[in-house]
């Protein structure tokens, strides 16, 4: 076999632990205040604004931002793939490399070919949430370029257009967000070569940093803040304006 006992818990260890922490930040924020319930929140605010600007310059400009990280993630996962494939042609190379690390378990030829079909998967898949993504936003696009202009903000049919053009962009992200932790994870990964137990670690690691980041960050509290702030602004116009 090209993996012994410890290989094969370290690789169990790194499928729970991305899956399981997919599943359990997808559950945890419908009922916990983190980046994506809070962000949600502030799209379904920016598209309602969007609706009562004539003139959309800043949505254009703003979008097209976006768009253009996402594509120099596109584009980046495409050089890495290309560089993984370059790597099969030298794993002779990489096995004498990886044996002299006085850390480093014990490879073979096998082993390293198939730790490379697993990293060159990852950056498959992180690719096509970057490309969904950016398709994605190229709907929103279109949905912001065909929204009538209404001032007033009393219309109903706007109002549940907006949250829909929200619901777009947040699938957007989304993706965007899937394709950016398969980089984490395939940092991770790259761990494999040199020892299991760096895998295990590095796998947990990164779940301990993705939690941190979005569900107890300081940027966390100050977008549910912001959010809270925006709502309540809201609230405030509304009750000024006639007719709502």
């Amino acid at each position: 076999m090209p993996f012994s006992p410890v290989d094969m818990l370290a690789l169990s260890v790194f499928i729970v632990a991305w899956y399981g922490y997919t599943v359990f930040a997808r559950r945890k924020a419908k009922t916990t205040d983190c980046i994506a319930r809070s962000l949600h929140q502030h799209r379904i605010h920016w598209m309602y604004e969007v609706i009562s600007r004539e003139v959309r310059v800043s949505e254009a400009a703003l979008l097209a931002n976006l768009e253009r990280n996402i594509a120099f993630f596109a584009s980046s996962t495409l050089l890495i793939l290309a560089g993984l494939f370059t790597l099969f042609a030298k794993v002779e190379t990489l096995e004498v490399v990886i044996s002299s690390l006085p850390f480093a378990a014990e490879v073979n030829h096998l082993a390293i070919q198939l730790k490379l079909s697993l990293l060159a998967f990852i950056f498959v898949l992180s690719f096509f949430q970057f490309t969904w993504s950016m398709r994605q936003y190229g709907f929103l696009n279109v949905m912001i370029g065909a929204t009538p202009f209404d001032l007033s903000g009393s219309n109903e049919n706007l109002t549940a257009y907006a949250k829909q053009m929200a619901i777009v962009q947040d699938q957007a992200a989304h993706s965007y967000n899937y394709g950016l932790r398969s980089y984490y994870f395939a940092l991770a990964a790259m761990c494999w070569f040199f020892h299991p137990f760096l895998l295990i670690f590095m796998s947990l690691w990164v779940v301990y940093t993705l939690f941190t980041r979005e569900f107890n960050s300081k940027a966390v509290k100050a977008i549910t803040t912001a959010q809270s702030l925006l709502h309540q602004e809201r609230q405030l116009r509304d009750e000024k304006t006639p007719g709502v």
